[in-house]
């Protein structure tokens, strides 16, 4: 382990990363509620914007899966700064892009360093925070999503609307700036894992994936991810085309649900240090298939039920990935931990883009536009969920 960081060290040090992780996130998700900009603009189709957005997915699982065989060769404080400079002159040229390619070159720009920056980001809360407190810490740094749902893309929409689609990307690249100088301040030196022989990449990965706790820790992320994934991606067309809410309504659902999540994140946190990671996973992989199901059922019964079942599953869904990211650090040694969260980022995302894509083929439009099957997705989401938690007793802490 690294030297020990003084309280107030490791807050300011906590506090940047989520701050590297906000935007990190909002890069990600301020492409979707611009679509129809960005479609006039480029002149473009439905699925070359749907291109767009999975660039970054794509490009970044790719590029985690690489990077986890050499990632542990070097010091972690040099790989976040590398990685999120190149970050910030992605978001940059996305706000320069003159046309769809140029866009779509600049989008796998964000994902080729925007996942390597939030492996490692996790990588070093895993290295610095000690096993006791390591939950809360995880809670800390993911409060970044709750943000970006509740702040970030509100806050997106209303300046691409009153100035153009490219403020908003200007506003990210300007805050990723001055956070990159926060990470050069407050992000220690972290060398204390690189071994003097180097092993080659076949041998990295060989010891990576000869390790059979690493094993049923990216499974437990795959399927994690696998179940959330079923559905996450169509909840807002569900609510519209099903549940009959209207496009103006839907800013509500994401902002009480994000405002839900920065308050449970930190208590789930506690709780993912207080008792064993397995037994906090399985408890809200088990209560978040309440919502799934309701969620899936797209029920017509007004914006006030749709707020209480989507602010359920806001909480439920994504509150697991608080108590797996923590397992997930604590399954290896810190030798390994920059690559085993590296690979974990290139199986979360190869599980999220297969689940997206498995319900897309499940679900169909009928004549009045409704989504037909949705609830199959629920109930498929649910079994799978049931799987992650049979997988996830099966992961061993050793650090």
């Amino acid at each position: 382990m690294p030297q020990a960081l003084s309280p107030t060290r490791e807050r300011a040090l906590l506090l940047t990363l989520m701050a590297a992780q906000f935007t990190n996130i909002l890069d990600f998700m301020i492409m979707l509620p611009l679509s129809a900009q960005l479609m006039a603009a480029f002149e473009i189709s439905t699925g070359q914007f749907g291109l767009l957005v999975s660039a970054y997915s794509l490009t970044a699982g790719v590029t985690a899966l690489v990077a986890s065989a050499i990632l542990d060769r070097y010091d972690r404080r040099q790989v976040l700064l590398l990685t999120y400079a190149g970050l910030t002159l992605a978001t940059a040229a996305c706000a320069l892009a003159p046309n769809h390619l140029w866009m779509l070159l600049a989008r796998c720009m964000a994902g080729l360093f925007g996942g390597v920056a939030s492996s490692i980001v996790m990588a070093i809360v895993g290295d610095v925070i000690p096993p006791k407190r390591r939950g809360r810490a995880m809670g800390v740094v993911m409060l970044a999503f709750s943000l970006a749902s509740v702040a970030g893309v509100p806050a997106g929409i209303w300046i691409a609307e009153h100035f153009s689609w490219r403020a908003p990307f200007v506003g990210v690249a300007l805050m990723c700036g001055v956070i990159l100088v926060c990470c050069g301040l407050w992000v220690p030196k972290l060398a204390e894992h690189i071994q003097a022989k180097r092993e080659s990449l076949w041998q990295s990965y060989r010891a990576l994936l000869t390790n059979t706790n690493h094993l049923w820790a990216f499974a437990t992320a795959f399927m994690m991810m696998m179940a959330g994934f079923m559905t996450i991606p169509y909840l807002a067309p569900s609510l519209v085309a099903n549940a009959g809410l209207s496009y103006s309504q839907l800013p509500y659902i994401y902002f009480v649900g994000g405002a839900l999540t920065l308050v449970t994140r930190p208590m789930i946190g506690r709780l993912t240090d207080r008792f064993p990671h397995a037994w906090v996973l399985n408890v809200l992989m088990l209560a978040s298939t309440v919502p799934i199901v309701l969620v899936s059922q797209c029920l017509p019964l007004g914006l006030p039920y749709q707020l209480f079942v989507a602010g359920l599953f806001f909480v439920l869904v994504s509150g697991r990935f608080i108590p797996c990211s923590a397992m997930v650090t604590a399954c290896c040694t810190p030798q390994f931990r920059g690559r085993v969260m590296s690979f974990n980022s290139a199986v979360m995302n190869l599980g999220s883009g297969l689940a997206a894509l498995l319900a897309g083929y499940i679900m169909t439009s009928d004549t009045q536009g409704r989504l037909v099957h949705y609830d199959w997705v629920g109930y498929i989401s649910c079994v799978l969920t049931l799987v992650g938690m049979w997988v996830a007793w099966r992961v061993r802490p050793v650090s």
